[in-house]
């Protein structure tokens, strides 16, 4: 969890508004051979009706292959807690899927459903979580999600399709309102944030000490070793919870109780451990406080840590040591004597 990673970002490479109700008063749902359960609607006039699909899927289909499609997109589990939601984890972007051939192995899967639609279509489909992880995402399915039931519900609203050009377009002038909204973002939360962290070392009596990124942390047990630099290797036990208590992750869990190891301040890990842990000296134990910005900010993180969550992190910085040293790559001299050698050997053959 700690990794910068969101299974959800494998579905598509990459809230649904209106949806939620078009879902209570849709009727019930179609099913594709494949098996995904699914209900369209087309707006026509301001007023979403249902929309008939052939059984062999979107005749239409063929037209939109080679093309760039934006949509809204929020994902479900089965006991209807929100993994994601397009509108609100980016800022009002939509995602952009690339239009492709659905192949036999795809069908089931979200490529299949996506090619169910047309532009200006509203959808929700419901898929098995089984099937979806196999054929989409290509990976396990997440404990959490088993446990969420045997669904996966996504919500969808179609923006528009584009060329590829169009598509390019769209996305160079997105990155940098993006990015502009994002680090507004950002800095108003950090403010929010650090009121409801002064407020939690308050109330929970702890004496600690604030990091000019905006990271509070409370050495509990102090360490004897060095302050681990940039590019070295670190081992660190750790458990992370929400302020409210509820634990989303540690390594006693998540890594078999053995310490995950990472190169510091390289960005492998959430901004706030690369902020905090130089902090450290080795042997050191400390509670680690992490503004949202610094974590996984209004993004989140699976159906545990929700959009702009606060986090704690009890940590014991177990070993530093430095990154193994990698081997030299040939010189420039080498490279010549080794073009001469060949050159010398093709005069040879020449002869």
């Amino acid at each position: 969890m700690l990794f910068q990673r969101n299974f959800l970002s494998l579905a598509l490479a990459a809230g649904v508004l209106g949806l939620a109700s078009c879902n209570k008063g849709g009727g019930d749902f179609a099913k594709t051979k494949s098996g995904i359960e699914y209900k369209v609607f087309k707006n026509e006039g301001g007023k979403y009706n249902s929309r008939d699909i052939n059984a062999d899927g979107d005749a239409t289909y063929k037209d939109r292959i080679g093309k760039i499609m934006a949509l809204h997109v929020e994902y479900r589990t089965g006991k209807d807690s929100v993994l994601f939601n397009s509108r609100k984890q980016q800022l009002g972007f939509p995602v952009r899927v690339p239009l492709d051939s659905v192949r036999k192995a795809q069908k089931g899967g979200l490529e299949e459903a996506i090619s169910l639609l047309q532009p200006g279509d509203s959808a929700v489909f419901r898929f098995n979580v089984d099937t979806i992880f196999a054929k989409s995402f290509r990976q396990p399915v997440p404990p959490f999600m088993k446990k969420a039931g045997k669904t996966m519900t996504m919500f969808v609203k179609v923006d528009k399709v584009q060329t590829r050009d169009e598509a390019m377009a769209d996305v160079q002038k997105m990155q940098v309102e993006q990015q502009q909204k994002m680090q507004v973002y950002a800095k108003q939360q950090l403010k929010k944030d650090d009121v409801v962290l002064q407020d939690y070392i308050k109330k929970n009596n702890l004496n600690a000490q604030k990091d000019t990124s905006g990271v509070y942390y409370v050495v509990t047990q102090p360490g004897t070793g060095a302050k681990p630099k940039a590019g070295q290797i670190v081992s660190v036990q750790y458990k992370g919870t929400l302020l409210d208590g509820k634990e989303f992750d540690s390594s006693a869990k998540g890594n078999g109780g053995k310490p995950i190891e990472f190169p510091i301040g390289v960005g492998q890990v959430i901004p706030g451990w690369d902020k905090a842990i130089p902090l450290l000296n080795k042997g050191s134990k400390a509670t680690i406080l992490i503004p949202s910005s610094l974590a996984y900010g209004q993004r989140g993180a699976g159906a545990n840590i929700p959009a702009d969550a606060v986090l704690r992190f009890d940590v014991e910085l177990v070993d530093v040591k430095n990154a193994p040293t990698q081997p030299a790559g040939p010189s420039q001299a080498d490279i010549q004597r080794q073009i001469e050698q060949m050159q010398q050997q093709q005069q040879q053959q020449g002869r």
